[in-house]
C-alpha cells in the first residue's frame, strides 16, 4: 500500500501539534522552569540556576498594580520567615514599569529579596508570556514549576507547599 504525499504531511503535522500541546498542557510539576537571567536593581546578574536545590518563588509585579502592592508585605514576611530555611524569592518588574519608579518603590517598601528589571520583557515571555500582574510561579528545588498563579496568592497554602520542599 502506497501512502500519498498529503497523508504523510498530514501525519507529520498531527505529530508536531501533539508534541507542542504536550508541552503546553503538561501538568504542573512536570515542566522545567525556563532559565531566568536578569539584572537586579543593584546591577548584579541573577540567574535561576544560582538557586538550584532551593524552592524559588518568582513574582511578576508592577508599581501600578494595586494587588501587587497589597501582596508585598506578605511576600516580605514570607521571605523573612523562610529564606533562612532555604526559600528564595525573585521579584520581576514588568517591562512597562520605569526602572526609577521600581527602585523608589522597592526602597520605600524595603523589599529584602532581589528585584530584576525585565526591561525587554524577555523573562515575562519565557514564563508563558506573562502580561498581567501579580503573576507568581513557584519552582521546586529541582527546577520544575510547581504552581503558576495569576492574581493573589493563597499565603497559608503557599507556606504549606514551600514548607514541604524545605
Amino acid at each position: 500500500m502506497k501512502l500519498s504525499k498529503e497523508i504523510i504531511i498530514a501525519g507529520i503535522a498531527v505529530i508536531v501539534v501533539m508534541a507542542c500541546a504536550t508541552v503546553w498542557l503538561m501538568p504542573t510539576g512536570l515542566r522545567q522552569a525556563p532559565p531566568l537571567v536578569g539584572k537586579t536593581l543593584d546591577g548584579r546578574t541573577l540567574t535561576l540556576q544560582q538557586f538550584r536545590g532551593k524552592p524559588v518563588l518568582v513574582t511578576f509585579w508592577a508599581t501600578t498594580c494595586p494587588g501587587c502592592i497589597e501582596e508585598m508585605p506578605h511576600l516580605i514576611d514570607l521571605y523573612r520567615d523562610l529564606n533562612p530555611k532555604g526559600l528564595e524569592i525573585i521579584g520581576v518588574a514588568m517591562a512597562y514599569d520605569p526602572p526609577e519608579q521600581v527602585r523608589t518603590l522597592a526602597a520605600q517598601r524595603q523589599i529584602p529579596y532581589p528585584i530584576v528589571l525585565d526591561t525587554q520583557a524577555r523573562i515575562a515571555r519565557e514564563f508563558d508570556n506573562v502580561q498581567l500582574t501579580p503573576t507568581s510561579v513557584l519552582i521546586s528545588p529541582d527546577g520544575r514549576i510547581v504552581e503558576y498563579r495569576l492574581g493573589a496568592l493563597d499565603m497559608p497554602k503557599l507556606r504549606q507547599t514551600i514548607g514541604a520542599m524545605l
